[in-house]
């Protein structure tokens, strides 16, 4: 292939001919790569007026000026240069991208993802099914997740209509485990984990067959599996409970029931959850805290009233458990940290289950404040911007103002002691 001579190279790429080469480009680009049309240039210096005049063979006096691209490609390969207007740029570089060609090619590699799709819905034994069309037509609305090549679609979506087959085609198994679903349809047992672009696919499709809405949280989901004997995992996540005493004679009640009794913390799963007949009497109190510490220590103290902590942000489990605690009539008082994480957790569980504060005003801030600072407590540092408390308006500038984080081991002997009192 013909290189563009040196001493021409240097004289193209230099400061004259910069903004030309740039507009060409571009123009170049969007036209499939074709020197066709013109290019106008603007507010030109005498440096650009002089180069290009030399360029173009013909002077260029004003500062305004149109440079026709089949004129300027003629003119080059009459010149030193030898090469087309095509060849010149990708000798100055960098190569040429044909942009429109790019985008048709985009175009028909997508159209391929979805022609895909309905060749492997036509040949699978859901073809004659309703839903499947819903779940195509879904599926096309909301397209392919960002970052997701097409050809990692059509494999994902191909992967999904197997899945689909096995739940809900004319043999369909017994009852499975998600994860034994997943290592059959991927190889990996954790291909239908929950966030998954396949996992959400199969869920679509799940809930569109059984003319049910897709659900917004994990317990949803979860119940979807159910749907289609799927068992989702239900014993790696738990939550921490101290002193529940459920009514019911079957082994799950009576095991939590002794455990209160030899004042005994317990992990409950949500495969405990879904089998507990979680009966309590109606107006029990539930105390709330957000550090397994305060369970620990109400453990160790024996304390009498049951507790519930979300170990942090209360994950599914914690709030399945607070539903169905909810559910039989138990009220709930809540405590946590005195920083915005705190806060921010504590508008959420106060305003889902009307929850009462527990020593979480202003004053409780205040005190505990002073106390840890007489007793030579390092303190520490509040980050973060400012959330306001739903049960007192006082508090989130209370806390701004002395700048201080207390989590809730400030707290334990006021909290231990109220525990600790039968009513």
């Amino acid at each position: 292939m013909r290189r563009l001579p040196t001493a021409t190279r240097d004289w193209l790429t230099g400061p004259g001919l910069t903004r030309l080469w740039e507009g060409v480009r571009k123009r170049l680009e969007s036209n499939g790569v074709q020197a066709t049309g013109s290019l106008r240039l603007t507010a030109m210096n005498a440096q650009e007026r002089n180069d290009l005049s030399l360029l173009l063979g013909k002077p260029v006096t004003g500062t305004t000026v149109t440079v026709r691209l089949d004129m300027l490609d003629a003119r080059l390969r009459a010149s030193a240069a030898g090469l087309g207007l095509r060849q010149t740029l990708e000798e100055l570089g960098p190569p040429l991208t044909d942009r429109r060609a790019a985008r048709a090619d985009a175009t028909a590699r997508r159209e391929q993802v979805w022609s895909s799709l309905t060749s492997s819905l036509d040949a699978s034994p859901l073809a004659d099914q309703e839903w499947p069309r819903q779940w195509y037509d879904l599926l096309r609305r909301a397209g392919v997740p960002r970052g997701v090549t097409p050809e990692a679609a059509v494999w994902t979506l191909q992967q999904a209509v197997q899945v689909l087959t096995t739940l809900l085609g004319p043999k369909r198994g017994g009852a499975r485990g998600r994860g034994e679903l997943a290592a059959m349809a991927t190889g990996s047992a954790h291909g239908l984990d929950d966030g998954t672009w396949l996992a959400r696919l199969v869920q679509r499709g799940v809930a569109l067959a059984h003319g049910t809405e897709f659900p917004d949280d994990a317990a949803g989901r979860r119940a979807l599996w159910r749907l289609v004997s799927v068992t989702p995992d239900e014993v790696s996540s738990t939550v921490l409970t101290y002193g529940l005493r459920p009514d019911g004679e079957g082994w799950r009640e009576r095991a939590l029931r002794e455990r209160a009794e030899y004042h005994a913390e317990a992990h409950l799963t949500p495969r405990d959850l879904h089998s507990l007949r979680l009966q309590l009497p109606a107006g029990t109190l539930i105390h709330i805290c957000e550090n397994p510490r305060v369970v620990e220590a109400a453990a160790d103290a024996a304390c009498v009233q049951p507790l519930v902590c979300t170990s942090g942000s209360a994950a599914t489990v914690v709030l399945t458990l607070l539903d169905a605690l909810a559910a039989t009539g138990c009220r709930f008082a809540y405590h946590g940290d005195f920083d915005w994480p705190g806060i921010t957790l504590a508008n959420r569980v106060i305003r889902r289950y009307e929850a009462l504060p527990w020593r979480m005003g202003t004053a409780d801030y205040e005190h505990l404040a002073a106390r840890s600072q007489a007793e030579g407590i390092p303190q520490l540092t509040l980050d973060g911007e400012p959330v306001n408390a739903d049960w007192d308006p006082d508090l989130a500038p209370a806390m701004t103002a002395l700048g201080v984080a207390l989590h809730e081991e400030a707290t334990l002997d006021l909290l231990v002691a109220d525990l600790s009192r039968l009513t």
